[in-house]
C-alpha cells in the first residue's frame, strides 16, 4: 500500500501569469450553456488553461481533431515558453466557493496500478459506472499530451478527521504557493506547500488498516480512495497507462509519470462538503415521456418533473441511488426506442429550469444521496449508477490550475 501515493512534481503558472484568467472550471460542467463558455473565452485570453482542455459543450460543435491538435500545441508552447514553475511536494489546497462552502484537499499522485474501474476491488475505486462513449475524446487528448490537468476529486472516508485537518493546521502563510480569486463565480482558492508530508501520508495510509476495513465495511479488501469527481478522467489515464506499460522495462514502469494520476484528495466528512443531485433534462420529448415514466416507476420516494411551467410528481424508490438507477434505466430505454430524444445532465435547480425552458425540455429534479452511504454502497454494489451525485453545485467544481508532466 505504501506506493499507492507519491509526492508529485507539480507545475504551477509562474508569478507573472494572472491566475484568475488561467484557472477554469472542469470541462464537464455547463454542457448545455454555451454563453458560459463564450464569456469565459472572451475573458481568459492567450495564457489560460482554457486553451488546453476540451469543454464538453463543444464536443458536437467543433472539429474534434482540430481542437485536440490545438490543445496539444498549446501545452507544448506553454512548456517551451516557460509559463510554469515546478514544485516538488504535496500541495494543500483551500477552496472557498461562491456559496460560502470551504473545501480543503491534498494534491497527490495516485498509482493507477491500484485502480480498476471494472472490478471494484482495488484500493482506488470508481464510484460510478464508466460510460465507454465518453472515453474516446479523452483518450485522444491524453495520448499525445505532455501534460495532465486534474479536475479529479478523490474522497477518503475519514470521519475522525485524522489526515487533512491536521495537515491544514501545520501550514502557515509562509508556505503559501498561490492565492487567487476564480472567474465566473468560482469563489477563491489557495495552495500551500506541506513542509513535511510524511506524517500526513502515514495517517492517510493508516485508513486502509485491515481491522478498520473489516469493522467499517465488513471486508478486509483495502478501500482507501473513492473517485468522487472525474471518474472518466481517471479511467482514461488507466487505459493509456495499460497501453504504455508493455513497452517499458520493469524499472521504467516503477517510476514512469504516466503510471500516476494527479488528483485532489478530500475528506468525505469535511463539514462543508455537500452532496448535490445531478438532474436530467430530456430533449425531444414531452407529456408522453412523463406519462410513461410515471407509469413505469413506483416506491416510497418522490421526485418532481417540470415541463412548460407545469410540475409533475413521480413515485420512485426511497433510497436515492436506487431511484437514480430506476430513472436512468427508463431514460436509456426511452431514448433507444424514440428517435430524436436525448438527455443532458445538469447541476443546480436553477440551471436545470433555465435549460429546460430555453430548449423545451422535460426537467427531472433528482434526489440527493446521503454522503455517509457512499463507501458502504460501493463496497456492496461495486459502483453507483452514473451521475448519482455531485460534490456541490456546478460553480463549486474543481478548477484546472496545477499541471503535471506525463511524458
Amino acid at each position: 500500500m505504501k506506493d499507492i501515493v507519491r509526492v508529485p512534481r507539480v507545475l504551477l503558472p509562474k508569478e507573472d501569469v494572472e491566475l484568475k484568467k488561467w484557472a477554469v472550471i472542469a470541462c464537464d460542467q455547463f454542457t448545455s450553456q454555451g454563453q458560459y463558455w463564450q464569456q469565459l473565452k472572451d475573458y481568459c485570453g492567450e495564457t489560460s488553461a482554457l486553451n488546453i482542455i476540451f469543454p464538453e459543450y463543444y464536443l458536437d460543435k467543433v472539429d474534434m481533431e482540430e481542437r485536440i491538435q490545438s490543445i496539444n500545441s498549446y501545452m507544448r508552447r506553454y512548456l517551451t515558453e516557460g509559463v510554469f514553475r515546478e514544485v516538488n511536494g504535496v500541495i494543500l489546497t483551500e477552496r472557498i466557493t461562491s456559496y460560502g462552502h470551504k473545501r480543503t484537499g491534498l494534491l497527490l499522485a495516485l498509482d493507477l496500478e491500484k485502480y480498476d474501474f471494472t472490478t471494484g476491488t482495488l484500493p482506488i475505486r470508481a464510484t460510478e459506472a464508466t460510460v465507454k462513449e465518453r472515453l474516446p475524446v479523452r483518450i485522444r487528448i491524453r495520448e499525445n499530451a505532455p501534460l495532465e490537468l486534474p479536475h479529479v476529486l478523490i474522497l477518503i472516508d475519514d470521519e475522525a478527521k485524522s489526515v487533512i485537518e491536521p495537515a491544514r493546521e501545520s501550514v502557515t502563510e509562509d508556505d503559501l504557493l498561490y492565492s487567487t480569486e476564480l472567474n465566473m463565480k468560482g469563489g477563491s482558492v489557495k495552495g500551500y506547500l506541506l513542509k513535511d508530508p510524511k506524517p500526513t501520508i502515514d495517517a492517510l495510509l493508516s485508513l486502509a488498516d485491515e481491522e478498520r476495513m473489516l469493522s467499517r465495511y465488513g471486508s478486509k479488501e483495502p478501500f482507501l480512495f473513492a473517485v468522487g469527481d472525474g471518474n472518466h478522467s481517471v479511467a482514461t489515464a488507466k487505459l493509456l497507462w495499460e497501453r504504455i506499460k508493455p513497452s517499458l522495462t520493469e524499472s521504467e514502469r516503477a517510476y514512469h509519470p504516466a503510471r500516476y494520476v494527479l488528483a485532489e484528495v478530500v475528506n468525505l466528512y469535511e463539514d462543508d462538503l455537500v452532496f448535490e443531485a445531478i438532474h436530467r433534462v430530456i430533449f425531444g420529448a414531452g407529456e408522453d415521456f412523463i406519462r410513461e415514466l410515471t407509469a413505469s416507476l413506483s416506491g416510497e420516494g418522490h421526485i418532481t418533473l417540470l415541463y412548460r411551467d407545469k410540475m409533475y410528481g413521480v413515485s420512485v424508490p426511497r433510497v436515492a441511488a436506487e431511484a437514480v438507477k430506476a430513472v436512468q434505466d427508463f431514460i436509456d430505454g426511452y431514448i433507444a426506442s424514440h428517435e430524436g430524444v436525448s438527455v443532458d445532465y445538469i447541476h443546480g435547480d436553477k440551471n436545470l429550469a433555465e435549460v429546460a425552458a430555453a430548449k423545451d425540455g422535460v426537467a427531472i429534479f433528482m434526489p440527493v444521496m446521503e454522503k455517509s452511504d457512499l463507501f458502504p454502497y460501493v463496497v456492496k454494489h461495486g459502483s453507483l449508477p452514473r451521475k448519482t451525485f455531485s460534490m456541490g453545485e456546478a460553480e463549486e467544481k474543481r478548477y484546472y490550475l496545477e499541471c503535471r508532466k506525463i511524458v
